[in-house]
């Protein structure tokens, strides 16, 4: 198994208030003058700021690579170094897993991953490899509809069993075509241990369920 979020624009103008001033011109003509009303018309239009579109995610196709695909963020219950705290990272882990798949971008699975995980290290590796020279990848995104956590070998130790479903993975060279024979879909588990200090939770080993 290989492991592995649209959009309208509206605006409104908010009417404009007219204020009315009047002026009384007086001259130095031995004719008698009369006092000459000038309105002068001051119109404001204040408008509010039109929100910015959202931009639309599209998935990777054998036509170019995907776009806009939501960065993954680590939510607060994941700061914690609880039974709940370990589940929220564990899905946090693997949404940034599937970020990588689609889009290359391995440093958040780095920055949450201990030095001797190996098989987390031999995934960044194979995304490395499979978005090198021009290529991408078509597919491999990653849900994770059950997460369950559990006691590790120590108080700063815990564990996850994951439900890992991801989608089949295509590595497309730079004109499109196949580079090598896709990689099917998977259903699977994997069992995720992390440690947490001062900077949080750290991936120390991840493995499959057999």
């Amino acid at each position: 198994m290989t492991p592995r979020t649209s959009v309208s624009a509206r605006s409104f103008i908010i009417g404009s208030l007219a204020t009315v001033l009047t002026l009384t011109a007086c001259g130095n003509s031995t004719q008698p003058q009369s006092a000459s009303p000038t309105v002068s018309v001051s119109a404001s239009a204040t408008a509010t700021p039109s929100p910015s579109p959202t931009a639309v995610y599209r998935p990777a196709d054998a036509k170019g690579k995907a776009e806009n695909v939501p960065v993954p963020v680590l939510p607060e219950a994941a700061k914690t170094n609880s039974k709940e705290g370990v589940e929220a990272f564990a899905r946090y882990w693997f949404q940034a897993l599937s970020y990588a798949y689609e889009t290359g971008d391995t440093s958040a699975i780095k920055r949450t991953t201990g030095p001797n995980c190996v098989f987390c290290n031999g995934l960044q590796e194979s995304i490395g490899q499979s978005w090198a020279d021009g290529k991408w990848i078509v597919g491999g995104r990653i849900e994770t509809p059950v997460v369950a956590g559990k006691p590790g070998t120590g108080p700063e130790s815990r564990q996850a069993t994951v439900q890992v479903i991801q989608q089949q993975i295509e590595i497309r060279k730079a004109d499109g075509t196949l580079y090598q024979e896709a990689t099917d879909a998977s259903n699977s588990g994997s069992q995720l241990v992390a440690t947490f200090n001062s900077d949080g939770w750290m991936v120390t080993d991840l493995g499959l369920i057999r």
